[in-house]
C-alpha cells in the first residue's frame, strides 16, 4: 500500500466518520507499513491510538480492503522521536525547528491538577436540612463509590446554598476512600481556560487524553460555558467519552440544564439524563442549625466568650439571603465581641450587624418570587421561565413579573433576563396587565396579597 492509496482512503473516511471526527482522530495518523496483512500507523499518543482502534479501527480496515489492500487488521503505535530522520540543518533550517521546541506541557500532571479543595468543606461540616436533604444523600452515594444508577449528578441552586461545599466534600471523600482515584475538580471557567491554552499551544490531544483518563470529573458553575461554542463542543465530547467508560461526572450550576440560556440543546439533554437535584433556599431550621454548628466552632477559638440566649434564633430569622452572608455575620460578631471583651447579646448583635440586617430587611429575590408563584399556581418553574404562552402559564408569569418589579430593586432589563431573556417591554406589559386586572379581579387581588405576605414574612 502506498501513501497515495492511504490518501484515497482518508477521503472516504471523511464521508464515513464526519469532518470533525476526521480532523481530530484520523488526520493525525501516519501510515507506517503494511506486511503480513497488518496495516501499521503511528499516532501522537497512546491514548489517541487506543481511541482510534476502539472507535474507528474497523472503519479504517474496511476502507483499506475496499481500496484493494490485503488488510486483516490495523495496529497503532506511538511514533518514536528517534525514528524520525534528522533534517539537514543547512539545507532545511525551518524543518529543524520542531526539535528545538520544549516538551509538551498541558498533559503534565503538575499543570492540570485539580483546583484547590477547601479543607473545611467536608460532609462532616455540611448541615443537613429539608431543603438540601436529597442533594446531600445523592452526593454521599457518589462519594462512597461503587455502582451509581445516575450519571451525571447535577446540583443546582442559588448563591450560597451549598453546591460548592458538596462538590468539595465528594472530592475529599473519594480521595480518602481511594487515594489512587483520579479526581479532577475545576470550575467551568478553568475548563475553558485550559482548553483555550491547549488550542494555543497545539496540545489539544494531550488535553483530551488528560480529561478522558480521569475516574471522576467535577465541573463547578457549568453555566459559564454557555454561549462558548468551541468549549461546549469539547465539553460535550469529554462528557460522552467519560460516560461511555462508566466514569462518574458531577456538575453544578445556578439553574437547571434546560434553563441555562446559551447552553447547547444536546448538552442540556445529556445533562438531564442523570439525577438533577435542586438545592432549595434555606429555611429557618436549617439556618439555625448552621449557626449552632458555627458557634460551637468559634467557642473553641474564643474560650470564655459567652453568647446570650436568643441571639442565634434572631440571626436565623433575620438573615435569609444565603449561607455565606449568615456565616459571615456570625464570624464578624464573634471577632468583634472578642476584641471589645463583651458578651454577645441581642443589642450587641444589632449594633455590630446593623448594615447586614438592613440589607436583609425585605430582601426578596426574583428566584424566590418565581418559585413561590409557581408553587401557588401549581405550574413548573421551567414553564414560567420558558416560552409557553398558554393562559395557565402566562398569567402566573405576569404575576411574578409584577411582584419582581414591586418587591425588588432590579431593573426591567434585569428582570427580563431572569424570565428567560425576555425584553424589558415584555416585563412592562406584564406589570401593566396585572395593575389593570387588580381593580376588577378580586381573586387575583387576593392572590397577590397572600403572595406578598409569604414573600415578605
Amino acid at each position: 500500500m502506498t501513501e497515495e492509496t492511504w490518501g484515497q482512503v482518508r477521503e472516504e473516511l471523511i464521508k464515513r466518520v464526519g469532518r470533525n471526527n476526521y480532523l481530530t482522530w484520523i488526520e493525525p495518523l501516519r501510515f507506517a507499513d503494511l506486511s503480513d496483512g497488518v496495516a501499521r500507523f503511528t499516532v501522537p499518543t497512546s491514548f489517541h491510538g487506543d481511541w482510534v482502534a476502539r472507535n474507528f479501527g474497523e472503519h479504517i480496515r474496511r476502507e483499506l480492503m475496499n481500496s484493494g489492500a490485503p488488510v486483516a487488521r490495523v495496529e497503532f503505535a506511538v511514533a518514536r522521536q528517534a525514528a524520525r530522520p534528522a533534517p539537514a540543518p543547512a539545507a532545511r533550517p525551518v524543518a529543524a525547528a520542531p526539535a528545538a521546541q520544549p516538551q509538551p506541557r498541558p498533559a503534565d500532571e503538575a499543570e492540570l491538577t485539580s483546583a484547590p479543595l477547601d479543607a473545611r468543606f467536608t460532609f462532616d461540616t455540611f448541615v443537613v436540612g429539608k431543603p438540601n436533604q436529597l442533594a446531600h444523600a445523592a452526593a454521599r452515594r457518589v462519594a462512597e463509590g461503587g455502582p451509581v444508577s445516575f450519571n451525571p449528578l447535577f446540583l443546582y441552586g442559588g448563591v450560597g446554598l451549598g453546591k460548592t461545599h458538596l462538590m468539595h466534600a465528594i472530592a475529599h471523600e473519594i480521595t480518602a476512600r481511594n487515594p489512587d482515584a483520579r479526581v479532577l475538580y475545576l470550575s467551568a471557567e478553568q475548563f475553558m481556560y485550559r482548553f483555550v491554552q491547549a488550542l494555543r499551544d497545539k496540545q489539544i490531544m494531550s488535553f483530551k487524553e488528560l480529561f478522558r483518563s480521569v475516574d471522576v470529573l467535577m465541573v463547578d458553575d457549568v453555566q459559564f460555558i454557555a454561549g462558548k461554542d468551541s468549549t461546549q463542543e469539547e465539553f460535550f465530547h469529554t462528557f460522552n467519552a467519560l460516560v461511555d467508560q462508566n466514569r462518574q461526572i458531577v456538575i453544578s450550576a445556578d439553574r437547571a440544564p434546560g434553563e441555562i440560556k446559551g447552553l447547547e440543546e444536546r448538552i442540556a439533554s445529556r445533562l438531564q439524563c442523570g439525577l438533577i437535584v435542586d438545592l432549595h433556599p434555606t429555611d429557618y431550621e436549617l439556618r439555625l442549625g448552621i449557626l449552632q454548628q458555627k458557634a460551637d466552632f468559634y467557642r473553641g477559638q474564643y474560650p470564655g466568650l459567652k453568647i446570650a440566649p436568643g441571639v442565634l434564633e434572631f440571626l436565623a430569622h433575620r438573615i435569609t439571603s444565603n449561607v455565606r452572608v449568615l456565616e459571615g455575620a456570625l464570624t464578624r460578631l464573634f471577632a468583634f465581641a472578642s476584641l471589645v471583651g463583651r458578651e454577645i447579646t441581642l443589642d450587641l448583635a444589632q449594633d455590630c450587624l446593623a448594615d447586614i440586617l438592613r440589607a436583609s430587611d425585605r430582601k426578596v429575590t426574583i428566584e424566590e418570587i418565581q418559585r413561590k408563584v409557581a408553587e401557588h399556581y401549581n405550574i413548573r418553574l421551567s414553564d414560567m421561565i420558558g416560552p409557553k404562552r398558554l393562559r395557565a402559564v402566562a398569567r402566573p408569569r405576569q404575576v411574578a413579573m409584577y411582584l419582581s418589579k414591586q418587591l425588588t430593586s432590579r431593573s426591567l432589563p434585569e428582570i427580563g433576563r431572569r424570565f428567560g431573556g425576555r425584553d424589558h417591554t415584555t416585563i412592562m406589559h406584564g406589570v401593566k396587565k396585572i395593575e389593570e386586572l387588580m381593580s376588577t379581579d378580586s381573586h387575583l387581588a387576593d392572590d397577590l396579597q397572600m403572595l406578598r405576605r409569604l414573600l415578605e414574612g
